[in-house]
Formats: C-alpha cells, sequence, structure tokens
C-alpha cells in the first residue's frame, strides 16, 4: 500500500517536474471581452481627459487665426437709443430756452472703421505658425497618451505572465506536498519535509493570490490611462507582433521629420521671427478709414400743446403783418395788407403737425453722412518701439535655442532608445538559455529528491532558481516591447 502511494505521488511529482509557462496565451471569446493593444489605443484617443484638453487648444487657435484676418476687415459698429425730455425750459441770463412740451426722441448710427499697417500682417502670419504649433502639440498629446497606455498595457501583460507563473508553481508546489507526505508514508521521509513543504506551499499559495490581484490593479491602471471605467473580465490580447529590425540613421532621420515636440518648437521659431518683423513694422505708416452715418425722430408727449402753439404763433404773424402793412398804408406806400388777411392756421397745417409727431420712433431724419482717410507715421514715442523690437529679439533667440536643444534631446534619445532596444533584445535570449538550464536543474532536484539523494531544502532551492530565471525571463520579453515602446515615443510616431 504504501509503494502504491508513493507511486502515485511520483507520477503526479513527474507531471509538474518541469513547469513550462507561456507569455502569450491567445484567450477565447469565452473567458471574456477581449481588449486588443490597437483596441486600447483608439478608446484613449477618444476618451483620455489630457488628450481632450490639448485637442481643445485647437478651437482657441482658430480663434485666433479669425482674429487676426479680422484685422484686414472694418470694424461695423452701430447704436440705437432713445431719450426722454422734461417739458421745462432752461434760463440762462434771464432768458428762458427749450421747449416746455415734454419730449420723447430716438437715434441711431452706423459706422466702420479699418486700420491697415505691415504689423497687422506679420501678425497674422505668427498666429498662423502658432496654430500650427498648437497641432505639433496636440501630436505630441497623442504620442504620450499613445506611450501611457502601451506602457500600462504591457505592465498589465507582465503581470498576467507572472500570475500565469505563480500557478503554475503553486501546482509543483502541491506535488511537492503530495510527494513529501508519500515519502513519510512509506518511511522514506521526515515530517519536518512534510512540514517545510507545507510552508513552501502556503508561501506559493500568498504569491499567487498575489500575483493576481495585481493583475487586477494594472487592468484598472490601464483604464484609467485610456479614460473610461474599469470594465471586470477583461482579457488582454497578449499576442504582440515583434519590433521591426530597425537602423539608427533612417529612425534619426525620422525622428527629425515627425516628432511634434521639435516641430512644434520650429513653428515658435518662426512665430517669433515674424514678431519681430511686426515690431519692426512701428516705423512705417498705417491707413485709417473711417466711415459714419446718423439719424434721429422725436416728437412731443402733447400734441395739442403744439397746435395751440402753432395757431398762436400764426396769429402773431398776421398781426405783425396787419401792423406793418396798415403802416406803410398811412405813408400811402405800396403794401399787402390783404395778404396779411390771408394769413391764417388751416386745418392743413394742424395735421402736417399731427403727422410729424408720427415719425417717431422709427422714421429717422438722417444727418448727413462722413467718410475720412488718414495715414500715419510714427516718429518718436520714447524708444518704446526700440524696446519692443529687442524684446522680440531675445524671444526669438530662445525659440532658436530650444529649437535646437531640442534637436539634441530627440538624438540623445532616440540613440539611447535604440540601443535599450538591442540590449533588450540580447538579454532575452540569454535569459530564456537561463530558464532552460534552471528547468533541467528543477527536473533534475526533483529526481534526486524522489530517491531521497537531496533533501526538500535543496529541492526548494531548485525551484527558487527556477522561479528567478523565468521571472528574469518575463521581465525581458516585456523589456524589449517597452523599449520599442520608448523609441516610437522618441521618434513621436509609429513605427510597426
Amino acid at each position: 500500500m504504501r509503494h502504491h502511494v508513493l507511486a502515485l505521488a511520483i507520477a503526479a511529482t513527474a507531471g509538474a517536474a518541469a513547469p513550462s509557462v507561456a507569455v502569450a496565451q491567445t484567450p477565447s471569446a469565452a473567458q471574456g471581452n477581449v481588449l486588443t493593444l490597437t483596441d486600447a489605443l483608439a478608446l484613449a484617443r477618444r476618451n483620455n481627459p489630457t488628450l481632450a484638453n490639448s485637442v481643445n487648444a485647437r478651437r482657441n487657435a482658430a480663434a485666433n487665426v479669425r482674429a487676426a484676418n479680422g484685422a484686414f476687415l472694418p470694424s461695423v459698429n452701430s447704436s440705437f437709443g432713445g431719450g426722454y425730455r422734461e417739458g421745462r425750459q432752461t434760463f440762462f441770463q434771464g432768458q428762458g430756452f427749450g421747449s416746455t412740451n415734454d419730449q420723447l426722441s430716438t437715434d441711431a448710427s452706423a459706422s466702420a472703421n479699418l486700420n491697415l499697417s505691415l504689423g497687422a500682417l506679420n501678425d497674422r502670419r505668427a498666429v498662423k505658425a502658432e496654430q500650427e504649433a498648437t497641432e505639433s502639440d496636440i501630436a505630441s498629446a497623442e504620442v504620450t497618451v499613445r506611450n501611457n497606455v502601451v506602457n500600462q498595457y504591457l505592465a498589465a501583460l507582465q503581470a498576467q505572465a507572472s500570475a500565469n507563473l505563480q500557478d503554475t508553481l503553486l501546482t509543483t508546489t502541491d506535488a511537492q506536498l503530495q510527494l513529501a507526505r508519500a515519502r513519510l508514508q512509506v518511511g522514506s521521509g521526515t515530517q519536518l519535509d512534510v512540514q517545510r513543504a507545507e510552508v513552501a506551499h502556503g508561501q506559493q499559495r500568498v504569491a499567487s493570490l498575489r500575483a493576481r490581484n495585481t493583475v487586477q490593479v494594472e487592468l484598472v491602471r490601464l483604464f484609467q490611462q485610456i479614460g473610461v471605467a474599469y470594465v471586470p473580465g477583461t482579457i488582454l490580447d497578449a499576442n504582440l507582433p515583434a519590433p521591426p529590425a530597425l537602423e539608427l540613421q533612417s529612425v534619426l532621420d525620422m525622428a527629425k521629420r515627425a516628432n511634434p515636440n521639435l516641430g512644434a518648437l520650429k513653428m515658435r521659431e518662426e512665430s517669433a521671427r515674424r514678431q519681430v518683423s511686426s515690431a519692426k513694422s512701428g516705423y512705417y505708416p498705417s491707413l485709417s478709414l473711417q466711415a459714419g452715418v446718423s439719424a434721429f425722430t422725436n416728437r412731443f408727449t402733447n400734441t395739442g400743446q403744439l397746435i395751440d402753439q402753432a395757431q398762436a404763433s400764426t396769429l402773431s404773424s398776421r398781426n405783425a403783418c396787419i401792423r406793418s402793412e396798415e403802416v406803410r398804408a398811412r405813408l400811402q406806400l405800396a403794401n399787402n395788407l390783404a395778404q396779411c388777411e390771408g394769413i391764417a392756421f388751416t386745418p392743413a397745417a394742424e395735421q402736417a403737425i399731427r403727422n410729424s409727431q408720427g415719425k417717431y420712433p422709427f422714421d429717422f431724419t438722417r444727418n448727413p453722412y462722413s467718410v475720412s482717410a488718414s495715414l500715419s507715421l510714427p516718429l518718436f514715442n520714447g524708444f518704446r518701439r526700440e524696446q519692443q523690437i529687442e524684446q522680440a529679439q531675445v524671444q526669438r533667440r530662445n525659440a532658436e535655442n530650444n529649437t535646437r536643444g531640442q534637436e539634441l534631446r530627440v538624438t540623445a534619445d532616440v540613440t539611447a532608445a535604440h540601443l535599450q532596444l538591442n540590449t533588450a533584445q540580447q538579454a532575452v535570449e540569454i535569459q530564456e538559455q537561463n530558464v532552460r538550464t534552471a528547468r533541467t536543474a528543477l527536473s533534475l532536484a526533483q529526481e534526486r529528491y524522489r530517491v531521497g539523494a537531496i533533501s526538500i531544502v535543496d529541492l526548494v532551492q531548485a525551484r527558487g532558481d527556477y522561479e528567478r530565471a523565468e521571472t528574469d525571463r518575463i521581465t525581458a520579453i516585456y523589456d524589449v516591447q517597452r523599449a520599442f515602446a520608448a523609441l516610437e515615443n522618441a521618434v513621436g510616431r509609429p513605427l510597426r
């Protein structure tokens, strides 16, 4: 019976004698929702908050360009107003002025103004350069988000591969525990070996539990980088393509053309040059054109009072005419006394007064329009032009230095990333050889422990050596992907 139990334990151990962990496993649809790296990047482009903020800068840049173009169009202003004046006279030096009738009034005006200068032309070109720099900033933000998502995706995949390794090792420690118990039953083992195997198995259970928890944490962080809520049960696609072979010089040439940070600085350098030209345009004349027209209308609130005043004025004129003509008649001069008798306030005159009050508020009487043009040439403004030119030239030199510094940074980053990629690829080959050696050593240790040639301590040591070698291999594999992602980030565009 003891030999039968030992044979079963040995068979179980032999099945787990050479554990092999696959880093990339193709998930099936039944396991859950599969999120590929391509899908993750597409979701991040639509949902990442940081990238959305960067894209919003495009609207500001477009508005600035429209405003710069608007400098070549006339500014048009219009106004419409109304007023009320109490019917009370104003007295000056004993004389009364103004109407005693309440008055309502409206007025309207429209004006256009256009200023043309070389400074406005250079400002427009500077704003256009800033708009292109904004587009480069958006591209840079997309590259940054892509790099963050790729690195987090790789971190989650590596955690998943490490969890698979820990699960495999858990199976191994369980088999070793069963073997230790079987040996104890047949009298070839000790209780101490069983207890050590139990401790090793318990520690491995904890390691496996923590590894699975790390996978979930990395998945949560991945969805955070994407910009959406975490979806439980999501499975990542570990079938990542191998990085292509790239020559350093071709990658450097590509980076100088495509790096968005470098492109943004070049555009800002161009904008700074235009700002210098704009500052120098202060020595040149500017043309200003203006045109305007206005109109008004008013009415009195008491039309009857106007009619009474008109009647009184007509009667006064008639009486004055009669007195004047009577004097001429007494002096035996020619006179028009008959015409004076014809002076009277007619119903037509009364109706004309009533009609004049009906123009309020929109039947305007136009004032004369005005058109003017002026050409101004600045002569001296207290050295403010010279100050503005010097400040613009300093900004241009700073922009040139920033561009040169970014070119050096891009060259260094691309070169370092390319070297790191080559080193990581070589390290994978070495780590795979180490894993093969550690797996062979673990198999030998298990066989030797089965026949009683070594203790459980030696077996645990061999398993630990294999775990470290396999962990280093997994790290090396994903270091290659991370190094390639760093190279893409340094170049500023995808390379596959």
